[in-house]
């Protein structure tokens, strides 16, 4: 008999907030984010998720909420139940579990702006 992970994830904050479910094959030894990548692999290729490293627990961007704690997705264990993920509530929303990670002045307008450069635009030829 097979055991399934049951992934809500949670897509948006406020009002815009909604979750869709997910039935994922469990193996022991998952991790969440395994979880997440067969999700966009095979059932919903519109969920957006950020990660880098793929379960090395190196680039550090895979960071959400997973059953009400802030956690990698790549070093939580997938688990034959229920669990609710979220993105992380103190950061900018961009999309689905996807969050602003760069501080402000590490980020591509702000780079450009120190160059002159308009922010969004190309350099001036």
């Amino acid at each position: 008999m097979s055991a399934t992970a049951y992934l809500v994830v949670h897509r948006g904050q406020g009002a815009d907030a909604s979750s869709s479910r997910y039935a994922v094959p469990y193996t022991p030894g998952q991790s969440v984010l395994d979880g997440l990548r067969f999700v966009r692999q095979v059932l919903d290729p519109t969920l957006s998720v950020r990660h880098s490293c793929i379960s090395a627990n190196t680039c550090k961007e895979c960071m959400i909420v997973v059953d009400g704690k802030v956690t990698y997705a790549c070093t939580a264990r997938l688990e034959p139940r229920e669990m609710v993920l979220q993105p992380l509530p103190n950061k900018a929303h961009l999309r689905d579990l996807v969050t602003e990670i760069a501080p402000p002045d590490e980020r591509l307008d702000h780079a450009l702006k120190a160059l002159g450069r308009p922010p969004g635009g190309s350099p001036a030829r």
